[in-house]
């Protein structure tokens, strides 16, 4: 019987008669890590998978992805969660399928290469709390960055899955260097390292129909590990992509419940299930157990994160992707980045310089940490650049990159603008070329010294090491030594309901303050705050939930513009793709105001944060002598580093902000005398 033939259904019962597939299609389901982390920022909440794992765990996925990727960090900065323990968890109840995660090779769940010692460490405790399958990228292709995780994988008795990040430099596959020839050898590559199967990921969805039966009919040819395909939806093109894949023998491939899927995210499952009922590639899968999931999520889940969810475009589609290349998460990364520095009418002119900013880096494949270093440093030219001087403020992931610590390009970065990146570099001006990892100290060891008894176990302490400003602030508050902010609590349904009514009032014209005659209660500890925007008016809304109905302490109308958001640092996706444009959360807190600065006496000059983002570091503190053009101060901003200059020289007067502090455009962060 030929690939396609359809088996006779004649009087067949779905249920009960249904002949078995030759050769079934197989499925990993990424609804929770790339679903949410392509659609709502990786804002899903443990507490909101549970309802669905244990009816997911019956559908008989190959896989599913739960862990890896952005989830790491957003867990501990945004959630408040433990992303150790969301492992654990769902583990109790996923029995039956196995679990799969996304570790950006020697970046682990980071934004850059770590040192052996943490990398060994991390994909121990992994494995220990309860992965299975390991799907290993590294942006550039460059596999030595898998030298170090690949062994510890193996070792450990888990899947070693290795990638291929597709990319192009034409309209479609072909040219000078991302060819056939091109993933063929990378596919070789793979195999000789002993991966047990090669991903295909296509983060972008920039992989064509015929060009994916074309590249998954000679990886089948050449190779003989498994074949997964992994294509976002971006484009429109992955559900043609997908079955010209299916056509041409591919082993298994990403898909998503439908309300996790489509937009920036991938195909759904379900029209899958349905196309291949009958012929030897049927999935086998109940597709009436699969909508039981799906009305769990639509009704019980999604309403907590329709506030993330971008709804400003009618299509679901964008095919800009196919000229920029640009991922969805690093798209809506760029826009919220210029949102907040009050420049979106730049975006034009961001689009435009990108592929030039990327050719200048290397050609590099858009996906993380890569897409994050060509986007932010396409933003700080398109920002700060003058018509005398190009990459007037680079990035220290750009100087990384430019002296080889995230491993070899495949074209040479331009000259010219390494040599700018490298001058007065710390590690030197001569880029290296060897293993990026083989130039980094072990960094456990002092990373346990620096946080101490803070860190109670192994996997405390990998938190701190990989994110040494985020994660302290986050053991701090595991361990009660610091508040949990109201912003990172979960949200309930009862939540959304209130909002819901509070917007219905609002546009009826009945959400109005309680007159001063009127003795109203004293506001509670209980009491949460909301944000209500209706027909270009903006309501910052107190409600107390004490004694049953909620009571309005206070309701003021102010010009929607006006409101500035909370400068926070932007999540990327990423990761690879991630989230859609962040609207208003359902709760929120009052931005951080600018402290007192010294610099309102007149005296001084002053160092200003030219964008929104999260202090790092400063590197010089009151009463230090500085030299025009040291840097004074390290801001974050996209996952992206900024060291800022002195303006002046002189002596530090006044350090306004600690580290982990977040911070807008335009407040004073120091103050030079």
């Amino acid at each position: 019987m030929s690939e396609h033939t359809q088996v006779k259904m004649t009087e067949m019962n779905y249920d009960k008669d249904r002949p078995k597939a030759e050769n079934p299609l197989l499925i990993e389901d990424i609804s929770l890590r790339d679903g949410h982390q392509s659609l709502f920022a990786t804002r899903g909440r443990t507490e909101d998978m549970i309802p669905v794992a244990e009816k997911m765990d019956d559908i008989g996925f190959w896989a599913a992805e739960v862990w890896g990727g952005a989830t790491f960090d957003t867990m501990h900065r945004f959630l408040g969660e433990d992303p150790w323990e969301r492992l654990r968890t769902l583990k109790r109840y996923f029995k039956k399928t196995k679990f799969s995660m996304l570790l950006r090779g020697q970046n682990l769940v980071g934004y850059r290469n770590y040192a052996d010692d943490v990398a060994k460490l991390f994909v121990k405790k992994t494995v220990d709390n309860g992965m299975d399958i390991f799907r290993t990228f590294d942006a550039l292709n460059d596999y030595r960055n898998f030298e170090t995780v690949v062994p510890v994988i193996k070792e450990c008795g888990a899947h070693f899955q290795g990638c291929i990040c597709y990319t192009l430099t034409e309209p479609r596959l072909g040219g000078e260097i991302y060819n056939l020839d091109y993933y063929i050898q990378k596919a070789k590559d793979l195999e000789d390292m002993g991966a047990d199967s090669i991903c295909i990921k296509d983060m972008a969805g920039l992989l064509a129909p015929y060009d994916a039966y074309e590249l998954v009919k000679a990886l089948k040819e050449n190779v003989k590990p498994l074949i997964h395909l992994h294509s976002h939806f971006t484009s429109g093109m992955s559900p043609m992509t997908h079955f010209k894949a299916i056509e041409a023998g591919v082993d298994i491939i990403d898909t998503c419940m439908t309300p996790y899927a489509y937009r920036t995210s991938h195909a759904a499952i379900e029209p899958f299930v349905m196309s291949l009922l009958g012929t030897n590639r049927d999935t086998g899968f109940d597709i009436r157990a699969l909508a039981d999931i799906n009305e769990i999520l639509e009704k019980d889940v999604l309403p907590k994160y329709k506030h993330l969810l971008d709804d400003s475009k009618v299509s679901g589609i964008d095919i800009n992707v196919l000229l920029h290349q640009t991922p969805g998460g690093m798209l809506s990364n760029l826009v919220n980045q210029l949102k907040e520095m009050d420049a979106l009418d730049k975006i034009d002119e961001v689009y435009k310089q990108l592929p030039k900013v990327r050719k200048e880096l290397g050609q590099v494949p858009l996906v993380t940490p890569t897409s994050q270093i060509v986007g932010t440093q396409t933003v700080n030219n398109v920002l700060f650049d003058t018509p005398d001087e190009r990459y007037k403020m680079i990035t220290a992931q750009v100087k990384d990159l430019c002296y080889g610590l995230y491993g070899k390009t495949s074209v040479p970065i331009d000259e010219e603008v390494r040599k700018k990146a490298l001058k007065g570099y710390d590690r030197g001006e001569d880029p290296i070329t060897c293993r990026p990892a083989e130039v980094l100290e072990p960094e456990l060891e002092k990373a346990r010294k620096e946080i101490g008894s803070l860190a109670v176990d192994d996997e405390d302490l990998i938190v701190y090491a990989l994110f040494p400003v985020t994660g302290k602030k986050y053991l701090m508050q595991k361990y009660g030594k610091e508040e949990v902010p109201e912003s990172i609590k979960p949200i309930t349904l009862e939540d959304v309901e209130k909002q819901d009514a509070m917007l219905a009032k609002a546009r009826k014209g009945e959400l109005i303050e309680k007159s001063c005659s009127e003795s109203a209660p004293e506001k509670s500890d209980n009491t949460r705050t909301f944000n209500v925007f209706v027909e270009g008016e903006y309501f910052e809304v107190g409600v107390d939930e004490v004694g049953g109905a909620p009571v309005i302490t206070y309701a003021t109308p102010q010009a929607a513009q006006a409101v500035a958001p909370a400068p926070a640092p932007v999540t990327p996706a990423p990761a690879a793709p991630t989230s859609a444009p962040a609207k208003p959360a359902v709760k929120s807190e009052p931005a951080p105001k600018p402290k007192e600065e010294p610099a309102s006496s007149g005296t001084g000059t002053s160092v200003t944060a030219p964008m929104p983002g999260m202090v790092i570091k400063y590197e010089k503190n009151v009463g230090d002598s500085i030299n025009e053009g040291e840097t004074i101060v390290v801001i974050e901003a996209m996952k992206m580093e900024n060291a800022l200059p002195a303006p002046a020289s002189g002596v530090v007067k006044a350090v306004n902000y600690k580290s982990g502090d977040s911070v807008a455009k335009g407040d004073v962060l120091a103050v030079i005398e």
